[in-house]
């Protein structure tokens, strides 16, 4: 593995400055193609009490994006609604390494828990 300098850490927050994130397990039921977005996917996810979809730009980080399809992880899913290639988000999902250039995985529970459970 290459050399990894963590990059600095970003300036505190308040407690009440995390706690306004909903962040929430969700099972990737479905991963479709955005036609319009040479990166983005479409993914259809359950939170339990019910379905949103979320747009990733993980489009060219996967050789078969269908892999994470059933797979639990972690989503934002109080962001406002955002339109992307044509397309509407409903969150964001968590992912690890793209902010430092690395190939990406999904921030995911160490077990099973129900859907629309939350983290933090």
């Amino acid at each position: 593995m290459n050399q990894f300098n963590p990059s600095a850490v970003k300036p505190n927050v308040s407690m009440a400055d995390v706690e306004k994130l909903d962040v929430r397990v969700g099972t990737i039921l479905a991963i479709d193609d955005v036609p319009k977005s040479g990166k983005l996917l479409k993914l259809l996810v359950n939170f339990g009490d019910h379905r949103r979809t979320i747009l990733a730009g993980m489009k060219t980080e996967r050789v078969d994006p269908q892999e994470i399809q059933g797979r639990q992880a972690l989503f934002v899913v109080n962001l406002e609604p955002k339109r992307m290639a044509g397309e509407v988000s409903e969150g964001m999902v968590f992912d690890i390494g793209f902010a430092d250039g690395i190939t990406p995985v999904l921030a995911v529970p160490e077990r099973a828990v129900p859907d629309g459970a939350r983290a933090g």
